[in-house]
């Protein structure tokens, strides 16, 4: 299993002075640095617009830009563009990707998604359409990568990848649809979601599988079967070290404001109502039909998290505490002692996922807590990464 980095480079208020945001960029260096020092595998610039404190990751490109001139090793991962074309032509995104890739002498992955409805609101893309708007991007970006000039107006799109045939493609993911659709795509897996518990990722792992598996007509020139998933990583000398420097603090802060950006009410009712469908879909709803159908069958109810999130929606301030240990109860979470984060590297490991994105600078934890979290996972990456 590769040990990455994932970054929101989030800037909490209250601010203490007008250089936060300055700041926030230096230190975001700093820490890929040191992860390239170290061995991680790759480190993941998300995309946001608009979302103030929960993330100053506008313009992931250039930050990636400027990390391919500080690094060396270390793959340099946009996770993910948001591929709706009223926000990112699909000429511009193989453009980009293609110049990051040179840049950084073949270093880049590429993640595609469709983004949320604040940034669709934002840039005035219709919702109806986004969705036909992901997939257009996922099927012509690969094919300009590779010199077919039929997408791309008769023009040929410059420079190409240095990664031949093209870089690394994936597609972000957090329900069972949408773990099926990048199978059966032939692009690699970006679980971002750090609520799950660990029994539903196996599962989720499988299912991805099973659609790779049987992808014959992948999107790009070959099939990216790759499983990676985020969570929230903090280590410190000790377990109880790990929690006064505020690892509960930055987990529910994460959470709240997560769940505000992104318009989770709105969200989960979408979600919900499209797994209902595949659910009673007479055609049986592909894979994550099934998925669903036996999730249902089991019995089993609602996970803590969830049941924090639900009171969340309901418009209950959850006690910092309580939403930690809702998370910390199903696992997903890796905080505390480098010998407690060791034995949950190897849960994530151990469940097949290839990837696991590392998420370090969360909320209001100090910097030179991120920097010594990063080094102290980092000693523990030869194990995992052999």
């Amino acid at each position: 299993m590769k040990v990455d980095v994932f970054s929101e480079i989030q800037d909490p208020r209250p601010w203490q002075d007008e250089d936060h945001e300055h700041r926030r960029l230096d230190q975001a260096i700093e820490q890929a640095v040191l992860a390239d020092e170290l061995g991680y595998g790759c480190w993941w610039q998300v995309e946001h617009h608009g979302a103030e404190e929960f993330s100053l990751s506008s313009a992931p490109e250039l930050l990636l830009a400027a990390l391919s001139q500080r690094t060396s090793r270390i793959r340099l991962g946009h996770a993910a563009v948001l591929a709706p074309r009223e926000i990112n032509h699909p000429i511009r995104i193989a453009e980009r990707a293609a110049m990051l890739d040179q840049l950084s002498g073949g270093r880049a992955e590429i993640g595609l998604t469709r983004s949320t409805p604040p940034e669709w609101r934002l840039f005035g893309a219709d919702p109806a359409t986004v969705r036909d708007r992901t997939s257009d991007a996922f099927d012509v970006v690969p094919r300009m990568w590779t010199g077919d000039t039929s997408v791309s107006g008769g023009v040929r799109v410059i420079p190409a990848p240095y990664q031949k045939p093209h870089p690394p493609l994936w597609q972000a993911a957090s329900s069972p649809a949408s773990f099926e659709e990048a199978g059966r795509r032939g692009v690699g897996v970006l679980g971002t979601t750090l609520w799950e518990p660990l029994d539903r990722v196996a599962r989720l792992v499988g299912l991805y599988r099973e659609a790779a598996a049987a992808c014959t007509d992948p999107v790009g020139a070959f099939v990216n079967d790759q499983v990676a998933f985020f969570t929230f990583v903090h280590c410190a000398e000790t377990d109880e070290e790990a929690m006064r420097t505020g690892a509960a603090a930055a987990a529910a802060w994460y959470t709240a404001r997560a769940l505000t950006f992104f318009e989770a009410a709105d969200a989960f009712m979408e979600t919900m109502a499209r797994e209902q469908a595949l659910m009673s879909d007479p055609s049986g709803g592909g894979l994550a039909g099934e998925f669903l159908r036996k999730e249902a069958s089991s019995g089993a109810g609602p996970s803590a998290a969830m049941l924090v999130i639900g009171r969340f929606l309901q418009g209950e301030r959850v006690p910092d505490d309580e939403v930690y240990e809702a998370l910390a109860e199903q696992d997903s979470l890796i905080v505390g002692s480098p010998e407690t984060c060791r034995k949950k590297l190897r849960a994530y490991a151990d469940l097949g996922v290839d990837r696991l994105m590392c998420f370090h600078q969360v909320g209001a934890l100090p910097h030179e807590s991120v920097m010594r979290s990063i080094r102290l996972v980092g000693e523990l990456i030869p194990e995992f990464d052999a």
